[in-house]
């Protein structure tokens, strides 16, 4: 078994990205995958989600990056199944020194001593295309972009496509794109409906059927340190990401049952 390595990228914030983390995580770990989590956002927000203290330099992904072991630095939720690698401010001036001196490789290379260990690890880099979230998508096998039903969704998204682009014309040839995830939707509001109609138009067979709502249970449970299934399982918010999670599971098989050249 080797990990598959999902990271979640859209370089606009506010759009769900740490909310799709931390329970895409949690409810593929409910669902018995072996999972890590892998806080690599400066702002640290997976890490609080999950209940922990942002970490200093010498913990959490700054560490990693800086040579610590990753053994030595995942923290068990109380998700079973689920660990996670924590992050901090200390992070951000990663961002200048990768750019200072381009490495791309470093996240990946971290990774690989537990890369036969579990079966998903998931990447929650910062909301922009600077050099921490360009490390992110180097070391991941797909990419989720979460995207707000909201009138200005399609905004930005071209820009990143065209990254994942020069990544997998560079440093990453195995990048795909694993799929475009709807959030904060309203399905009874027109608006909700047309935003998910024309991302779909542009996107054929590249937006997961499941679409996650606004809830307020998913807003609350961050504050808790909770998945949102562990602050209240039977809410809107928690059922979607368990729907999502098990979409994801068989969409996955699927395609790995298909030849290589047939990948999406």
């Amino acid at each position: 078994m080797t990990a598959k390595i999902l990271a979640l990228a859209n370089q606009k914030g506010g759009v769900g990205k740490t909310t799709t983390a931390i329970n895409l995580a949690a409810s593929l770990a409910m669902l018995e995958k072996l999972v890590l989590l892998v806080d690599f956002d400066p702002q640290g927000h997976s890490t609080t989600g999950l209940g922990f203290p942002k970490p200093d330099h010498r913990a959490g992904a700054f560490a990693l990056m800086k040579g610590a072991p990753v053994h030595a630095l995942m923290l068990q939720t109380e998700v079973p199944n689920l660990q996670v690698i924590p992050a901090g401010k200390d992070l951000a001036q990663l961002e200048f020194e990768l750019y200072e001196l381009p490495q791309l490789q470093v996240l990946r290379d971290s990774l690989r001593p537990v890369m036969d260990y579990y079966e998903y690890i998931i990447i929650d880099p910062p909301p922009s295309l600077g050099m921490i979230t360009l490390n992110a998508l180097t070391a991941a096998d797909e990419v989720i972009v979460p995207m707000p039903c909201e009138f200005f969704a399609l905004d930005g998204l071209a820009e990143l496509m065209e990254t994942l682009h020069r990544i997998q014309g560079g440093p990453n040839p195995r990048l795909q794109l694993g799929g475009i995830l709807l959030t904060m939707a309203e399905e009874r509001t027109n608006l909700g409906a047309a935003v998910a109609q024309e991302v779909r138009q542009a996107f054929p067979g590249k937006v997961f059927q499941t679409m996650i709502p606004r809830n307020i249970r998913l807003a609350e449970a961050p504050s808790h340190g909770k998945p949102v299934a562990f602050y209240d399982l039977k809410s809107k918010g928690a059922q979607s990401y368990l729907s999502f999670a098990r979409e994801w599971i068989e969409r996955d098989k699927h395609q790995e049952g298909q030849p290589e050249g047939m990948r999406a």
